[in-house]
């Protein structure tokens, strides 16, 4: 029971982070501040906002942002530390296995595979209806999605078949195996379009309301009465709100992903998670204050609520500004994280407790290609089947719960390494910590309980494959096993 807990040796993981061959180090800090703002602004703007105004908070969207952004500020310290201190790709789950052993570090890993492969088909999903209700305006109309119907434990499941979904994740995966550093410059050109995209809402909104006295306002009430049921308006939908739009700013997590990548990562990881933390926050709390002034909250639930927000102030010509602008930016999450998920399996199959294919790197393009392929073809399953509100509450819970461990993860190396060189500390130790876990959790609990048991029962089918493949292979557990053996002679002869 002992050996679950065993911890990867830290001096390994910095000869690691030193090592020449693998990964390209090829990103600077604008590249990964692009990377980040690339991944945040997306779904959560252009789709997750309208749904949650719509379905859980009101005009009270406004609050779960803030919560949201809050207990994302402060896991965001957190892995700040880490991330300069072990600049590994993994992320969370390198993090955790210098500090929480190897079970835990199992468990993060497999969580953020939840979290990129649930994320990316969140996007993939909001991108086709968003190419949708494009073409609609242009009176183009794509055929209809087939649909099915499944039946298993007296249960009937009805199945749209969204084939636009499926064909976005195909093309997206096809630019990552290509290379890291075609991926960020294509990501950067995207987010100066949708950054102006969203400007280009704000602008427009504030200067219609200011022209109009601030008329319409469907701010009246902020906070909508509770329904009567658990999450759906009054102060449990706020808190619910906010559990779903944290799918909103998933992106600085998958920007540690890439700290392999970086040129000087103990310099720029800090500045690539934290900034584009600070920049999406006020946007989305500008975007969302003005969408609900604008447009009735139960209105919203749709496709494109921006592009409604739009056509509400009359400017009919931006609309197709921010359809163009939502279509691109949505593209340039979607690359994001995949580009996570690969990275999370390549680490973990580089301590063998994943299977081998998934950490072959391209002789040409020095990218995980294998990885990459398979992720892909995953997800574009995903996204044609599974329903969009699935989607984003699981990739929500899948992020808040990575972010506890890696909370965690910081208070247990202050205590068993206090003297290791941090070019960043966590500010405020053990106080930032330990809200980022009170504020993980609290949103993890305030999902629909649904969600959290399709958290326990992926978690336990990654336990299931770890007991059967992961620990008899893993690199930690055969090194154990090793000096276990050369050990056992100087024992018997001392007896």
């Amino acid at each position: 029971m002992h050996n679950l807990f065993a911890k990867k040796n830290l001096n390994d993981l910095l000869n690691e982070a030193g090592a020449e061959h693998g990964l390209r180090r090829v990103l600077g800090p604008w590249n990964l501040v692009t990377l980040g703002v690339g991944a945040i602004i997306g779904a959560g703007i252009f789709v997750i906002t309208g749904q949650v105004a719509a379905q859980f908070a009101g005009p009270a969207i406004v609050i779960s942002f803030v919560l949201a952004a809050t207990t994302c500020a402060f896991a965001g310290l957190c892995y700040a530390e880490f991330a300069s201190m072990i600049p590994l790709a993994g992320s969370a789950y390198t993090y955790s296995y210098a500090t929480l052993g190897e079970v835990i570090a199992w468990i993060i890993g497999w969580d953020l595979i939840l979290e990129y492969a649930f994320g990316a088909a969140t996007v993939a999903v909001s991108w086709s209806g968003h190419l949708r209700a494009f073409l609609h305006d242009l009176t183009i109309h794509l055929p209809i999605m087939p649909e099915f119907t499944f039946s298993f434990f007296r249960t009937v499941l009805h199945v749209k078949a969204d084939y636009v979904g499926f064909l976005v994740i195909l093309l997206v995966t096809a630019v990552l195996v290509l290379g890291i550093k075609e991926s960020a410059n294509f990501s950067a050109a995207v987010v100066l379009l949708k950054v102006a995209t969203v400007c280009v809402f704000v602008a427009l909104a504030t200067a219609f309301l200011w022209s109009h006295s601030w008329q319409p306002n469907y701010w009246h009430p902020f906070i909508p009465p509770n329904t009567g049921e658990r999450g759906h308006f009054g102060w449990s939908g706020v808190f619910r709100g906010a559990g779903v739009v944290f799918f909103a700013y998933i992106g600085f997590d998958a920007v540690s992903t890439t700290a392999q990548e970086a040129k000087n990562p103990k310099r720029d990881m800090p500045i690539g998670l934290l900034v584009p933390l600070g920049i999406c926050t006020v946007l989305y709390i500008m975007v969302s204050a003005l969408l609900t002034h604008l447009v009735p909250y139960n209105r919203l639930n749709v496709p494109d609520p921006v592009v409604q927000g739009i056509r509400a102030t009359g400017q009919q010509w931006a609309t197709f500004l921010v359809e163009i602008g939502a279509l691109a930016g949505l593209a340039s999450v979607m690359l994001v994280m995949l580009l996570g998920q690969s990275r999370v399996f390549y680490s973990m199959s580089q301590d063998r407790l994943l299977w081998p294919w998934a950490a072959r790197i391209h002789p040409r393009f020095r990218t995980p290609y294998i990885s990459s392929i398979v992720v892909g073809l995953i997800v574009a399953v995903l996204a044609m089947l599974v329903p969009l509100d699935v989607l984003d509450e699981m990739t929500s819970v899948g992020t808040l719960l990575a972010f506890a461990l890696v909370s965690a993860g910081v208070l247990v190396m202050r205590k068993t390494h206090p003297q290791l060189n941090r070019p960043f500390k966590t500010p405020f130790v053990p106080v930032i910590p330990i809200l980022s876990i009170i504020f993980s959790t609290g949103l993890i609990v305030s999902l629909a309980p649904a969600t959290q048991i399709r958290l326990i029962a992926w978690l336990l089918l990654g336990l299931l494959i770890y007991f059967n493949y992961g620990r008899k292979h893993s690199k930690v557990q055969l090194s154990l096993m090793n000096a276990n053996s050369t050990s056992a002679p100087l024992v018997e002869e001392r007896e």
